[in-house]
């Protein structure tokens, strides 16, 4: 009963944030969805990050209840050897966009809370102090 109070409340903090930072953040973010994998495998998120404003700006972090843990990561194939590097930030130039994919950067869910076929709230933090919530879509293994 607990738990799913702070749920509530969180998912109530974030619309409110969105609410007002709506006006303020400078990305529009589209195709947000999860890849959902078993057991305790963590997920990947995925979205494009739009810049709409003449200012450079940064994601630097993420959060959701639906999340342990969940952290900005970037994917990389060098010599046939694949590794995974956590980022601090991504940077979305003024009037540019970027997109995190699978293979490439990413949100990196551990301890993941999430049932497919449902959508989980996510706030993403912003370099000049403001927040986006994006309700991300959960998928299975195979993107559908």
């Amino acid at each position: 009963m607990k738990k799913e109070r702070n749920v509530k409340r969180l998912s109530l903090v974030i619309l409110a944030i969105s609410v007002v930072s709506a006006q303020a953040a400078p990305l529009d973010i589209t195709g947000a969805w999860f890849r959902s994998l078993p057991g305790k495998l963590p997920a990947g998120g995925y979205f494009t990050a739009q810049n709409n404003s003449r200012r450079d700006v940064a994601i630097t972090g993420a959060m959701s209840e639906a999340c342990g843990m969940l952290m900005i990561h970037q994917s990389s194939n060098k010599g046939g050897m694949s590794s995974m590097e956590m980022m601090e930030q991504v940077k979305v130039p003024a009037r540019a966009q970027v997109t995190f994919a699978p293979g490439g950067t990413h949100l990196m869910c551990e301890g993941a809370k999430m049932k497919i076929g449902t959508r989980v709230p996510v706030l993403l933090k912003l370099s000049d102090g403001t927040a986006v919530a994006v309700a991300f879509e959960v998928k299975g293994a195979t993107g559908k």
